[in-house]
């Protein structure tokens, strides 16, 4: 596998990195129907941890299965298929090789009381993702979360161990707690600050979620209306989580989020390849939908990713 020199200026951009986080970024880059290109569609599975398996699985009861997710991500041609221990467990021997896994190391769950600061318990290890032969980890931070310096303290010492051992990271950073209300966890100037903090955490690929054009604090939307900052449009506002994240230098997948109409997964995707993105890491609504749905929606995906829907 040679890589595209897309994928090779992608690498250069992570100059402290050993040539085995590189390799495993390459893998997770060179695979699927969009390998070379720089663009990425990883799918998620670790929502029975975090909302159950009733709320997860019901709409498609094929999904209960988790050998279902791993043909899921190899037949629609994925980058790579991100989900916690026990779901990666149970096939990895029966589909190793075949496409590139991120083991999501912490998770939450909904029956923490409401009053409970957000936070993830760890749960699996680098050398489970050695074990299992992942390309990273993925962790998930809170920022906002009276929590959340601990989080950042755990995925410091988890990820100086992964890069140790030729592991990339992927950190999840989902602005969530005390800090926040409901419009400030999408608003643009926090999700842009997400991006920034999983950038300094020495992520290697970074999750956040799409962002609203809502300015959440007060001193940063002051610093936006003086310097006209474009956030007017779902693109404009892509491209301003790009900046954030290096400006561009380290790779930023978004979250597909809650299951919606299929013509809102693909206005999606277009809005974050035009914004620049690097592609979308989209659970939900691909496994609660029947396979061949899915399958042709994802399908669709990568040909708006190659700009050509």
């Amino acid at each position: 596998m040679k890589a595209t020199r897309i994928v090779q200026k992608i690498l250069s951009n992570y100059e402290a990195d050993c040539p085995g986080v590189k390799a495993n970024l390459c893998r997770i880059l060179m695979n699927g129907k969009l390998g070379g290109t720089g663009k990425m569609i990883i799918l998620p599975v670790d929502q029975g941890f975090e909302h159950g398996p009733a709320r997860s699985f019901a709409p498609n009861p094929d999904a209960y299965d988790p050998h279902y997710h791993f043909q899921l991500a190899i037949d629609a041609g994925l980058n790579a298929y991100a989900a916690p221990l026990g779901m990666l467990e149970a096939g990895a021997d029966t589909f190793a090789g075949q496409i590139p896994l991120i083991l999501k190391a912490n998770s939450a769950n909904s029956l923490i009381p409401a009053e409970a600061p957000k936070d993830q318990a760890i749960t699996a290890s680098v050398d489970d993702a050695l074990r299992i032969g992942a390309s990273a980890i993925g962790f998930t931070i809170y920022p906002g979360s009276s929590q959340g310096l601990e989080m950042f303290e755990e995925i410091s010492a988890m990820r100086e161990e992964a890069a140790a051992k030729g592991i990339a990271t992927v950190i999840w950073s989902y602005p969530r707690g005390e800090a926040l209300d409901k419009a400030g966890e999408t608003a643009i100037d926090i999700a842009a600050y997400a991006a920034q903090i999983a950038a300094l955490l020495g992520a290697h690929i970074i999750k956040i979620k799409l962002s609203t054009d809502h300015l959440s604090l007060p001193a940063a939307k002051k610093v936006y209306e003086e310097e006209k900052i474009d956030i007017a449009t779902m693109a404009a506002r892509v491209r301003h989580c790009m900046q954030a994240a290096f400006n561009g230098r380290r790779l930023v997948v978004f979250s597909g989020g809650s299951k919606k109409g299929i013509e809102g997964v693909f206005d999606d995707a277009r809005a974050i390849r035009d914004g620049g993105g690097n592609g979308s890491i989209i659970g939900r609504n691909t496994f609660q939908r029947p396979r061949d749905e899915a399958l042709a929606m994802l399908a669709k995906l990568v040909e708006i990713y190659r700009g050509k829907a």
